[in-house]
């Protein structure tokens, strides 16, 4: 990787359509990236909670290694993590489009060695302070699972230097749209430490606990065994940091004491109304909700989290993989708007609007038809019974009415970071929390624990609505990027998948029944595949140019792999 001292693009010698097919293509191949990455990660992440439900239960030891490894990822959120698409990516970008590479890997070395001193300083005092740390987060606990979660903390604390690290590095690569090796580093993550827990804990010691025998023995190795996960823990988020180096390779970025730079200023302004958000939905609105969810019955929180578990896997196969995709290319027109006008910025926001809308619309309604079944598969097993089912169920079809706007939300709100405006977004996001807080206490006595769902609904259809509206105003309108006719033709071909979907599944079920895992799996293959060919059929034929692009791009790619 050569540094080049003028900015990165240079599009003059390209006609304004031209340079714009070019970034749709662009747009189009990182988003592919991002939803692989998202969904690898994803899978593994499931493997790492049923490995460890398998191997270890749901005992103290897991209680304390969930305590250590939560508290670091709320540190690592409230300080960094939360902030690299708000400010570290926007900023970067324009660094990078206005003053190049050389300056960018100037401002990289004073971010990496900021927060090298920093975040190291932060783990000594962790790690010193581990057992009053762990007494706020965990005043239940008994006296040995306390001092086993203390040494889990101490154990896991250089995590949060390598989280941070991985977050500039990470955030760097997306500003030069380089988004294969952060795309893979939670999967990556996942992976590392399922393997390391297979690996080092030895199986016959739970399988003799889970057969009645030797319980003594597996008591006593419990910890010892917990302590092994937790290195892998540890070990992933080492990964992750190494896994960013190849793309970075050539890279002038070194340690430095010299902390000067005008983008840091830029950095702070951007970063102090998103921690503020941050910090009122970690301290406020989760406590809030669990508090409400506390009061429906017992098992509540689980159908709320298992339901919310649900609904990340289209929430990060669409809404995060295009935002992210888009965002360097949004930050950098933004930047060069006085040179190239408005127009561009409208472009790329409305290819990722309209693709949002072409691939969020179809996963939400077959979704919400096949929510009883998916649920079922996945979850029913053991003391998961079918009125858990049923429960978990209705909770995910709540939460799937807003999905859509929550999706086109995310692109929204990346619109405004990309213009370094980091406050209207924290603004319009006090307001929706309200409106949730309002209508979950309004509608509790009716609807108890559902009314969590339906409010979380209503505010993400506000949240979206507001920012539309003042993003709107403040672009001077969207330039004629056809949003109302894409949401019809999706709403059409949506509405054939979910008859045909609904079809299917009652005919199958009433074929077969639904007696087996295999059955349980076949039904939902069968009946989701229908209804997406359907989808598919349905919006060719009404021609949703962004399906048409899309999949021209796949046979494009996979001819050219063949």
């Amino acid at each position: 990787m050569k540094s080049h001292p003028s900015p990165v693009e240079n599009t003059t010698e390209h006609s304004p359509a031209e340079t714009q097919q070019a970034t749709n293509a662009r747009v189009a191949r990182a988003t592919g990236v991002l939803a692989l990455g998202n969904i690898s990660s994803r899978v593994l992440g499931l493997a790492r909670e049923v490995v460890l439900s398998n191997l270890f239960g749901a005992g103290a030891a897991v209680d304390a290694y969930r305590v250590a490894v939560n508290i670091i990822t709320a540190f690592y959120d409230l300080l960094i993590g939360g902030h690299v698409n708000g400010a570290l990516i926007p900023v970067l970008s324009e660094v990078l489009a206005r003053k190049g590479r050389n300056e960018l890997w100037r401002l990289v070395s004073i971010l990496c060695s900021l927060v090298t001193v920093a975040l190291a300083l932060l783990v000594i005092a962790i790690v010193v302070f581990a057992p009053q740390i762990v007494t706020l987060n965990g005043s239940g606990f008994d006296a040995e699972t306390t001092r086993l979660a203390i040494d889990l903390l101490r154990l896991t604390a250089p995590a949060l230097l390598f989280l941070s690290l991985f977050a500039v590095l990470s955030g760097t690569l997306y500003a030069l749209r380089m988004f294969h090796w952060p795309a893979f580093a939670g999967a990556l993550f996942n992976g590392t430490i399922v393997l390391v827990t297979l690996v080092f804990v030895s199986p016959p010691q739970f399988t003799a606990q889970m057969d009645g025998l030797m319980i003594g023995w597996t008591q006593a190795r419990a910890p010892e065994a917990i302590t092994i996960t937790a290195l892998g823990w540890l070990a992933g988020a080492l990964a992750q940091v190494f896994l960013q180096l190849p793309g970075l390779r050539g890279a002038a970025v070194r340690f430095t004491l010299v902390w000067r730079h005008p983008a840091l200023r830029q950095i702070a302004r951007l970063y102090a109304p998103v921690i503020f958000s941050l910090v009122l939905d970690t301290l406020v609105i989760r406590q809030f909700s669990y508090n409400l969810a506390s009061q429906t019955g017992t098992g509540s929180i689980g159908y709320m989290g298992w339901a919310t578990t649900l609904i990340q896997f289209p929430q990060g196969l669409v809404a995060t993989a295009i935002s992210i995709a888009i965002l360097p290319t949004l930050a950098r027109q933004a930047a060069l708007i006085a040179d190239s006008g408005e127009q561009a910025f409208k472009d790329t926001l409305g290819l990722g609007l309209r693709l949002a809308t072409t691939l969020i619309v179809p996963a939400a309604v077959g979704l919400f038809v096949l929510a009883v079944p998916i649920v079922a598969l996945i979850f029913q097993h053991g003391a998961f019974t079918a009125h858990d089912t049923a429960m978990t169920a209705l909770a995910l079809r709540l939460y799937l009415v807003g999905l859509p706007f929550a999706a086109l939300d995310l692109l929204l709100v990346y619109a405004f970071y990309a213009r370094q405006d980091t406050l209207t977004p924290a603004l319009v996001g006090l307001l929706s929390l309200a409106v949730y807080m309002v209508v979950a206490v309004a509608l509790l006595p009716t609807y108890g624990l559902f009314s969590l769902m339906i409010a979380d609904s209503v505010k993400h259809i506000v949240h979206a609505s507001v920012s539309a509206y003042l993003l709107w105003r403040r672009l001077k309108g969207l330039g004629g990027q056809r949003l109302a006719l894409t949401f019809v033709k999706v709403g059409l071909a949506a509405v054939g998948l979910a008859l045909v979907t609904r079809t299917a599944l009652v005919l199958l079920v009433g074929v077969w029944g639904i007696q087996s895992f295999w059955l349980e799996a076949l039904t939902v293959v069968v009946a989701g595949g229908t209804g997406s060919l359907v989808y598919l059929g349905a919006a060719w034929t009404l021609r949703v140019e962004e399906l048409r692009w899309l999949l021209a791009m796949l046979r494009q790619r996979l001819g050219r792999g063949g």
